[in-house]
């Protein structure tokens, strides 16, 4: 009597799209799943909730053009801070207390370029830009953070590529939430920050294969990207440190050493990416000075520091 072999179940249908041996289909997949899932929970919340500022860009729209916005779709997620982003991102910064946002300046690029090219602008349109550039940036830093991650722990190995996958994948469902869909700066500056780690990574990799000008090429692009993240929001200065510790660790060993060439242009590539990063801090403030300090006839107080700073001054007087 023949045996009967059990009937083999098939596999789940997501075990189809997410595997190991395809990593960046499989993530594609996860992340715009979960955003999906996001967009719609965030649309089906009943009514304003706790928070009803996203009423005031409504109310805002709704006097200029005579139409109510209704609040669905992309405005749905301009909550909190969002609000000041929008305005800002369309009318830029006419009060002293909006330099504390980085942020607009970015996403005002945007709404300019649709204002050139003849499109209509407003708080919806705006919101929806700010919630395309959440999405796409997130989904750019989850795939940069899996290359990272395979330059610190390697790919040759299936427990490797495990360990490269879950750090991209758990990335998706990141903590900040909706956070990273709404039109925030957080998702600008994760794709700027570990975009800029992968670089700074693989500039170590390219020095080990002996290749100094690609080492240097991607020390100063990740020194670049650093400095613009930082423009997005003031604590992408923290990177910064990468370029300090190296450094010092340089200095350390020219005078332990003696200096060589190598060490010398090395160092001098670090401290002109250290400088790259840093002018992100100081160019604003120059600009705020040359505004509320020598084109106003009553200079503000903070002009009077001895470090003039107008984030320091928003930060201690108006929040």
């Amino acid at each position: 009597m023949a045996s009967v072999q059990p009937t083999q179940r098939p596999p789940p249908l997501f075990a189809k799209f997410l595997r190991l041996d395809n990593p960046i289909r499989s993530l594609t997949v996860a992340f715009w799943l979960w955003k999906i899932l996001l967009y719609i929970v965030v649309n089906l919340c009943p009514g304003p909730g706790y928070d009803t500022s996203t009423s005031l860009l409504s109310y805002v729209d709704s006097t200029a053009t005579g139409n109510s916005e209704s609040l669905s779709g992309p405005l749905k997620f301009a909550r909190w801070d969002s609000i000041y982003f929008l305005d800002i991102a369309e009318k830029g910064y006419t009060f002293e207390q909006q330099w504390a946002f980085g942020y607009p300046k970015i996403l005002g690029l945007f709404v300019s370029g649709i204002r050139l090219s003849g499109g209509v602008t407003g708080p919806a349109s705006t919101a929806m830009i700010g919630v395309a550039i959440s999405h796409v940036t997130h989904y750019l830093s989850v795939l940069a953070l899996y290359q990272l991650s395979a330059n610190i722990f390697g790919h040759a190995t299936a427990t490797q590529h495990l360990i490269c996958f879950l750090s991209a994948a758990l990335h998706i469902i990141s903590p900040a939430g909706a956070f990273l869909s709404a039109p925030y700066g957080e998702p600008i500056v994760s794709f700027l920050n570990m975009t800029g780690f992968y670089l700074y990574s693989s500039s170590l990799i390219a020095e080990r294969n002996g290749s100094t000008r690609l080492r240097d090429f991607r020390v100063l692009t990740a020194a670049v990207l650093f400095a613009v993240a930082t423009l997005v929001r003031s604590n992408g200065l923290l990177s910064g440190f990468l370029f300090a510790y190296d450094a010092v660790v340089l200095v350390w060993k020219t005078v332990t050493r003696g200096p060589t060439v190598h060490n010398t242009v090395r160092l001098a590539v670090i401290v002109l990416g250290g400088c790259i990063v840093a002018s992100s801090v100081v160019i604003p403030q120059i600009l705020a000075y040359r505004i509320y300090c020598l084109a106003e006839s009553d200079a503000r107080p903070w002009c009077e520091w001895t470090v003039p700073s107008i984030y320091g001054w928003v930060q201690s007087h108006y929040w």
